[in-house]
């Protein structure tokens, strides 16, 4: 108990001597920072600075007239409970000296808004307590008669000693607006019932708070649902898998085969796999689609040939998914492993020859060499790169809609057997309109990466050993 009082009282002393905190401007502020925080920008003014205690008086009226005026913020706010639980409300009219009906604003626009007034709430607490403190350090200042900077004093300081400030405004309002906001509405739309439900109701304009419920259904025995979930959930790990590590370790192998000294024009091969990612992969996936459809090149030279007598369904074979499956990873290897060369070309390059030298002289042949010097190196250098493509082939939406487009997909199904996470997900809210749902899978896929990325990624030397590779 000592020790926290200890703590608390130097706590307390730091508060007290460092202006630039909330606490110590509240403090030792007087009454001019305490009329701050009814009248933000007043400390401000009364320091002489006059156009920023303005600027900070103009934003407090803003919001609050954002917040207070008819439909605003604080209306946006109230109707998240109901989300617009009436289709119609009747309102008195002066004008007409009557009823009249006022259609509620759709459901999703209210959860839109009403997240919108909350971060503008957050906005508002945030710019309060920095108008407090400055002000405070604009007193302090005058009082120790020094020169108080004037506006364009300011100005000045955000292009040398507030640089950082003037920098960082933009892409935090940028994350704000199209980050933060879109993912806390995306997470909300999954306590409810929003989308269009097969044979059902239509909730896509009018919908309620179902809490657990759509996380319920993705568990529950018997739920068409839970079952297709836990089918692409597994593919989506094993294509995961499969597409890195396999375009790691051939990516790996032929590096090594033009990186060693009797292979020739070494300059011509890495020439010629490096064109092939100049090739936009949208079209590299297009002409392997339209190659080897049904109708495409392959099986009409293969018909031709007498070879076959009806078409291969390599995009769509409802007979066995797994042929379309391999397909799709055979062709991600042809588009990935341009990249791994690229990547391990560099790194080759930079392993000491001496370690080669002394395990030559130890007498290691070359399998011994790659096992004991080449792979640790390369696998201590690439990890965060390997977790990267690890959670990047887990979203990689790509691959799968335009060659197969999740195909093929079972009857009764919305999940095709080659679908992932992030496909399933877009199916569900594009096609089949069930917009909770597809939230849903957002945040078990939100869930999954991270835990895969923080586990995998502290458990290896790159994280454990940052000085070096040993």
């Amino acid at each position: 108990m000592s020790n926290q009082l200890v703590k608390a009282d130097a706590a307390r002393k730091r508060n007290k001597l460092n202006p630039n905190s909330l606490l110590g401007s509240l403090a030792n502020g007087g009454p001019v920072v305490w009329v701050s925080c009814i009248f933000m920008g007043f400390g401000n003014l009364v320091a002489g600075q006059f156009i920023k205690g303005l600027m900070f008086l103009a934003i407090e009226l803003g919001i609050i007239y954002f917040m207070c005026m008819p439909r605003g913020g604080f209306f946006d706010i109230s109707q998240l409970g109901g989300l617009g639980d009436k289709d119609n409300i009747e309102v008195w009219n002066e004008d007409i000296m009557g009823y009249e009906y006022i259609q509620f604003t759709e459901s999703w626009k209210l959860l839109l808004f009403g997240i919108l007034a909350i971060l503008v709430i957050g906005l508002f607490i945030f710019m309060w307590q920095v108008s407090i403190r400055s002000g405070h350090l604009a007193l302090i200042e005058r009082r120790t008669k020094k020169r108080v900077n004037n506006f364009w004093q300011d100005i000045k300081d955000l292009f040398d000693k507030n640089l950082h400030k003037l920098l960082m405004s933009l892409p935090f309002a940028c994350l704000l607006i199209f980050t933060i906001l879109p993912l806390i509405y995306m997470i909300s739309m999954a306590f409810t019932n929003y989308g269009r439900i097969s044979g059902g109701a239509d909730n896509t304009y009018m919908f309620d708070w179902v809490g657990l419920d759509v996380f319920k259904s993705f568990f529950q025995s018997g739920s068409k649902i839970g079952e297709q979930f836990w089918d692409v959930l597994a593919w989506t790990l094993v294509w995961a898998f499969f597409a890195t590590f396999l375009n790691f370790f051939f990516g790996t192998f032929v590096a090594m085969m033009i990186n060693r000294p009797t292979t020739k024009a070494k300059g011509l091969w890495r020439t010629i796999f490096s064109i092939t990612i100049a090739v936009p992969q949208f079209v590299s996936l297009l002409i392997v689609q339209a190659m080897f459809d049904n109708n495409g090149v392959i099986n009409n030279i293969l018909k031709e040939w007498n070879f076959i007598s009806k078409p291969i369904p390599f995009l769509n074979d409802l007979t066995n998914p797994n042929t379309t499956r391999a397909f799709v990873i055979i062709v991600n290897l042809w588009v990935g492993i341009p990249y791994t060369i690229m990547q391990v070309t560099g790194i080759l390059k930079n392993i000491p020859g001496d370690l080669y030298e002394a395990a030559r002289i130890d007498g290691a042949n070359v399998v011994q060499q790659f096992m004991n010097i080449t792979l640790p190196y390369m696998i201590f250098v690439m990890t965060p790169y390997i977790i990267t493509s690890f959670t990047g082939n887990i979203n990689n939406f790509n691959v799968i809609f335009l060659l197969s487009n999740g195909a093929p997909t079972q009857l009764g199904n919305t999940a095709g057997d080659t679908d992932l996470l992030v496909t399933w997900l877009y199916k569900m809210s594009m096609n089949n309109k069930r917009f909770n749902v597809a939230a849903v899978i957002g945040i078990f896929t939100f869930v999954i990466l991270a835990v895969v990325s923080l586990v995998t990624y502290r458990s290896t030397g790159s994280y454990k050993d940052e000085e070096g590779f040993k």
